[in-house]
């Protein structure tokens, strides 16, 4: 803590005249245990609120599993339900056993951490549980993207090793290089050692998080293949859409309000002045990065609203759900170090990137159930982009520490050197997860341990896999189980959900 109250017996002494250093040693003694007490509530205060950006963050997983539910057709609700449950409950346990380690635990050569596995010798000068708490929500996020690429007609058992080999190995890799003090990419390595002097800046996960998450279910679709039915034989697209716009926008709220733990969480600390006796500090910092988050969501929301409206001549929720989200993956790399307008241009950008990925999505007949390679690793991969071109130089050395002459945003005058430490920030993460996630889920295919039958996927995985579907259509003792009007579940004026 930063002003702290100093004290000398010595100093008190010559004021206080003769005979005077008991009292002198006593009126420091005070003064020093006041002084230790507003030391703790500082280090409370923070882990506090670690903690509580911790449970926003792990709250996002409920949004994730509403927004999947909504986006996948009836038949297959309970399985995207109970892998999003799995994600969370398999990374948990490899994050405690092997991530935390790989990602933080020590730095060899700046590739990997080497130390506190399964939290041995832990809490450490550095850190403490609450900011392991805060990283395994975040590792748990990326595997949460990726089980969206491939819903649908994925084995149970690929979702529990992708999951976990995820979580355990190949995200935590990636947040050592960019997050961890260690790492060959850190922002926060000493000046001489950083990448072209600045070090890559993706504050709370464009690239380490969304990036990651997004190519990993590239890999996963691309060789699994489209769902049956999704294309046609000429290659023109058939809509297989969600069967709950209500659980979609559910879970669109929930991440909103989740990210605002993901980003304006990841300063870690809350009571950090930037200017002795001033009201300006982190906690500026902090209220700044909820409104950049908020406005680039926002912009990017409105932007999909009427770019699809006069590509499709529909007003549809769906997209401007998933246009909300881009903007927001988008922002998360840089809201901590730009002005609000940029903000504002970040969220417009993002959503001409990801309705561009869709349609690059339909013309090589990708399949993607929730837009997920497109939207994390599309709008990711900009994110790091648009910080190297609008990061400013103030909030940067108030974010990261003071460096003079540090490489700050292109448009903003900074050179291209922060612009050119992020393009190898997206190269770098694209070639590690490709040759990770592409290699596993390549496996698993020759293992026949990807992909259901075709049986099952007509069938629905709900019935197949999971005993039953995720809806109760009809009382169990009515044979008629689709008959509408009297006796029936459903009045005459609604129809039954469709499976």
């Amino acid at each position: 803590m930063s002003g702290a109250i100093t004290c000398s017996a010595a100093d008190l002494a010559t004021l206080l005249g003769p005979n005077a250093t008991a009292a002198a040693d006593y009126i420091c003694g005070q003064l020093g245990t006041v002084n230790n007490k507003f030391t703790d509530a500082a280090f409370a205060i923070d882990n506090t609120y670690l903690l509580f950006s911790a449970y926003l963050v792990f709250a996002m997983q409920l949004g994730f599993a509403m927004l999947c539910a909504g986006s996948v057709r009836a038949k297959n609700t309970m399985n995207i339900m109970l892998t999003n449950v799995l994600d969370a409950a398999a990374g948990g346990l490899f994050y405690y056993l092997f991530g935390y380690a790989f990602a933080f635990g020590g730095s060899s050569e700046g590739f990997i951490g080497r130390h506190n596995f399964a939290l041995r010798d832990f809490p450490t000068p550095t850190a403490d549980y609450s900011f392991f708490l805060y990283q395994w929500a975040f590792a748990i996020a990326a595997a949460g993207i990726t089980s969206g690429s491939i819903a649908e007609r994925t084995q149970f058992v690929a979702y529990l090793i992708y999951s976990s080999f995820l979580t355990g190995f190949v995200y935590p890799i990636v947040s050592h290089w960019f997050w961890s003090p260690d790492g060959w990419a850190s922002p926060f390595r000493s000046a001489e050692d950083r990448l072209f002097s600045t070090g890559a800046i993706d504050f709370a996960g464009s690239g380490v998080v969304h990036m990651v998450g997004g190519i990993a279910g590239l890999w996963g679709a691309l060789i699994e293949g489209p769902r049956r039915g999704r294309f046609e034989k000429g290659g023109r697209a058939i809509a297989l859409r969600g069967h709950s716009a209500s659980l979609v926008v559910l879970g669109t709220f929930l991440l909103w309000f989740g990210w605002y733990g993901f980003n304006p969480g990841s300063f870690a600390k809350i009571l950090v002045p930037y200017n002795s006796g001033s009201n300006y500090g982190q906690w500026s910092g902090i209220g700044r990065t909820a409104v950049t988050t908020t406005l680039s969501g926002c912009t990017a929301a409105l932007t999909t609203l009427f770019g699809k409206r006069l590509l499709s001549g529909h007003w549809n929720v769906t997209d401007v759900c998933n246009g909300l989200l881009g903007g927001f993956a988008a922002i998360t790399a840089g809201c901590s170090v730009v002005e609000p307008w940029a903000a504002i241009v970040c969220g417009f950008m993002a959503s001409l990137v990801l309705i561009g990925c869709n349609k690059l999505a339909e013309l090589v007949q990708y399949d993607d159930p929730l837009e997920a390679a497109q939207l994390h690793g599309g709008c990711g991969a900009w994110g790091l982009i648009f910080v190297g071109l609008f990061a400013k130089e103030k909030y940067l050395n108030e974010v990261y520490g003071a460096t003079p002459g540090r490489p700050y945003g292109l448009f903003m005058g900074g050179g291209g050197k922060l612009l050119g430490a992020q393009l190898v920030q997206i190269l770098v993460i694209a070639g590690w997860v490709s040759a990770t996630m592409g290699t596993l889920f390549f496996i698993l295919k020759k293992l026949n341990l990807l992909r259901i039958s075709e049986k099952d996927e007509m069938q629905g995985m709900d019935m197949t896999r999971h005993g039953g579907f995720a809806y109760i259509y009809h009382d169990n003792n009515d044979d008629d189980s689709h008959r509408v009007g009297p006796g029936s579940p459903f009045p005459r004026s609604v129809t039954p959900p469709r499976v």
